[in-house]
């Protein structure tokens, strides 16, 4: 049957929270890269390792927030992480109103921010299993995923006009707001969450080995490992040529800002566009075959930046190029973020999800500096064609089989289309 699924009133607090949220951060958008180049003055290399600090360190503090949050009731933990955030950034647009804002206390809060980040995400994913039935799951990481490149396609322009008029410090306050008002949506879902239950082992403190359980259950996970392989890299090889083409076509190339705005910004509609079909494309032919041909589609666009020339031909090739892998990522994302859902048992989920995205953002830090030195030596073309000739092997990392039982595997096939 097709229409729109309810998924219920405490979801949509839920979602809403997340809507406000993810708009607000991608409002701000490279505000802390912009303040510390217009505020502070400084040079590229203390920006480059603004953005690769924040990640690795804020990965590294995360590690022990993992085991953490799966003992705990995660919708207070959610409150904590999105009140913590606030706190953190309020003291960006505080200390530039006293005059004492430094580089220091930006990197200080770009940890913070980056340590919350997944430990809200790792509480989220556990709190959304168990408030959406598996037969919703798919449909509820759709709204998430169609929210985020909503939110990707209007944040960054109108943060751009904010910080036109108001200057950067402000979309930062205005990110620092949004967590507050998540914060409250969350409240608002209401309801009893009862507390997780320890068993055996785990009735007591912490012990270190528990710090790398997450990561244990994933390399163990016949259908998980390759998935965890394939994201990671994926996302490590998109994001270390983000700052190469930015390189490439604004200054080799003489693209304006605008242009550059409009290549990164128009294709994003086709996040929209692809988590929209993605229930239904299940629905049609399964949760595996989508998976895996959505992943393997979605290697097969990173080459072509490496072709780009001036002119109009040069930009229709990044939209081109651009709409192409952010249509198949629309699709992928929900299927795989509902995937590794259910495949994950509930008492490992945010251990297992704090993992993954300390690996991610670790991998993102270490291949954007890898690949700015690639650059240096060889120029940011070449750099960004070995990264798309090394994204054409990664969908030998997807799973080739579907380990889904088969009562599960007829489940995920029901959703209907959002």
């Amino acid at each position: 049957m097709v229409g729109r699924r309810q998924l219920g009133r405490q979801f949509g607090w839920l979602w809403a929270a997340y809507a406000v949220s993810t708009f607000g951060t991608r409002l701000a958008f490279d505000a802390f890269a912009l303040i510390a180049i217009l505020v502070l003055h400084a040079g590229p290399t203390a920006v480059s390792g603004l953005a690769a600090t924040g990640l690795a360190v804020g990965a590294a503090v995360a590690v022990p927030l993992g085991p953490w949050v799966e003992y705990r009731r995660k919708r207070p933990v959610m409150v904590t992480m999105d009140l913590t955030r606030f706190a953190a950034l309020l003291s960006v647009p505080a200390a530039y109103a006293l005059g004492l804002l430094s580089f220091v206390q930006l990197l200080v809060v770009s940890v913070v921010v980056g340590a919350a980040d997944i430990a809200f995400n790792a509480a989220s994913g556990a709190y959304l299993k168990a408030l959406v039935r598996p037969e919703d799951l798919l449909v509820a990481s759709g709204r998430f995923e169609s929210t985020a490149w909503t939110a990707t396609v209007l944040g960054p322009p109108a943060g751009t006009a904010a910080i036109g008029l108001f200057g950067p410090v402000m979309t930062v306050l205005a990110d620092a707001v949004s967590y507050l008002l998540s914060a409250a949506g969350i409240r608002a879902i209401g309801g009893h969450e009862p507390p997780p239950v320890r068993t055996g082992a785990h009735r007591g403190r912490l012990r270190f080995g528990d710090l790398l359980e997450g990561w244990r259950y994933i390399l163990a996970h016949p259908a998980l490992r390759p998935l965890f392989f394939n994201t990671v890299l994926v996302s490590g090889l998109i994001m270390a040529t983000s700052p190469l083409l930015a390189v490439l076509m604004l200054g080799d190339l003489g693209f304006a800002p605008w242009q550059y705005g409009l290549a990164f910004g128009l294709p994003c509609v086709g996040g929209i566009i692809g988590s929209r079909l993605a229930p239904r494309l299940v629905t049609r032919f399964g949760r595996h075959q989508v998976m895996l041909t959505a992943g393997t589609l979605r290697a097969c666009w990173s080459l072509g930046p490496a072709f780009i020339r001036p002119g109009v031909a040069g930009l229709v090739l990044v939209i081109a190029v651009e709409f192409g892998l952010i249509t198949c990522m629309g699709v992928f994302n929900p299927v795989f973020a509902t995937y590794r859902l259910d495949r994950t048992a509930t008492d490992r989920i945010a251990r297992t999800l704090s993992a993954w995205s300390v690996t991610s953002k670790a991998t993102v830090a270490a291949m954007t500096g890898l690949w700015g030195l690639l650059a240096g030596i060889t120029g940011p073309r070449t750099a960004i064609a070995v990264a798309g000739l090394l994204m054409l092997v990664t969908p030998f990392l997807l799973p080739r089989h579907d380990h889904t039982p088969h009562h599960e595997r007829e489940l995920a096939r029901s959703p209907s289309p959002t």
